[in-house]
């Protein structure tokens, strides 16, 4: 499949997908990025008192982690129990976010009021046009946009390639199986907005699990919990507990994970 094709199948199976579903076990269970991202993004841009966003926070994993690192952080999303689940975080952390009910597109923001636009996990979801004008709207002067990533690999992972047979076998039309964790799009679409000095670094990074938290970021994953029904979440979930006992007994698991961030700056 062409990248357009499957950027294409992607941006359709999205109108399934509902992260505030599995709010919960995204909260206990899905890890966000290593330190060692946020320690370069902000050799580029220093945190500290920058104005921050953090779009399609979900659970505020970015969103606690800029704030740790002394931004001051608005953490976007378009469902409510997501934002719950952010403030409750931030709360638990001893940190101060301010949460708001909006999407990238339309983040309801002022113009040039943001220095350090981040966007973890999510960029695949918008219209992603929309969304980079929007960031370069929102994003003041020498100020910067960050599409960042962290996924499993199942190239490289043989319990990461079980689990997605797993999913196609509940979820058959599920079309983000096989992932690189490489995402070139950002690279084309901040500089068609404007944005200028494009730089892109990734890695690999090695991710522990029990067996619960990989069950559990599993039923996380846009193409079980987040899309499917209750009855097939179970089903899946009964299956991969199957799987983990017989085939991989020891915990906890290394899992291979690719960190991938884009940055650019706003001129």
């Amino acid at each position: 499949m062409s990248l357009e094709s499957k950027t294409a199948a992607v941006s359709a199976y999205g109108s399934r997908v509902d992260f505030g579903r599995v709010s919960e076990d995204y909260e206990r269970f899905r890890p966000g990025p290593p330190a060692s991202m946020y320690d370069r993004i902000d050799s580029i841009l220093p945190f500290k008192g920058a104005r921050a966003i953090d779009v399609g926070t979900g659970t505020g994993v970015g969103a606690i982690s800029l704030a740790e690192r002394g931004a001051q952080v608005v953490a976007l999303d378009p469902a409510q129990n997501q934002l719950d689940a952010a403030e409750r975080r931030a709360r638990a952390n001893s940190l101060a976010i301010q949460v708001r009910l909006g999407t990238a597109e339309r983040t309801g923001l002022a113009d040039g009021s943001i220095d350090l636009y981040l966007a973890l996990q999510c960029w695949h979801w918008f219209d992603r046009s929309k969304a980079a004008a929007e960031a370069m709207r929102i994003v003041g002067p020498g100020g910067i946009a960050v599409c960042a990533s962290f996924d499993y690999l199942p190239h490289r992972s043989e319990v990461a390639r079980e689990t997605e047979v797993l999913i196609l076998k509940h979820n058959p039309t599920w079309p983000m199986a096989g992932g690189h964790g490489v995402h070139v799009n950002p690279m084309n679409d901040l500089p068609q907005a404007g944005f200028v000095d494009i730089q892109q670094f990734s890695y690999e990074h090695a991710q522990t699990f029990t067996h619960e938290a990989w069950r559990g970021r599993m039923r996380t994953c846009n193409g079980v919990g987040a899309s499917l029904g209750a009855a097939t979440v179970a089903a899946f979930d009964a299956d991969l507990a199957s799987m983990l006992a017989s085939q991989f007994p020891i915990e906890p698991m290394m899992v291979a994970h690719r960190v991938w961030v884009v940055v650019a700056r706003r001129p």
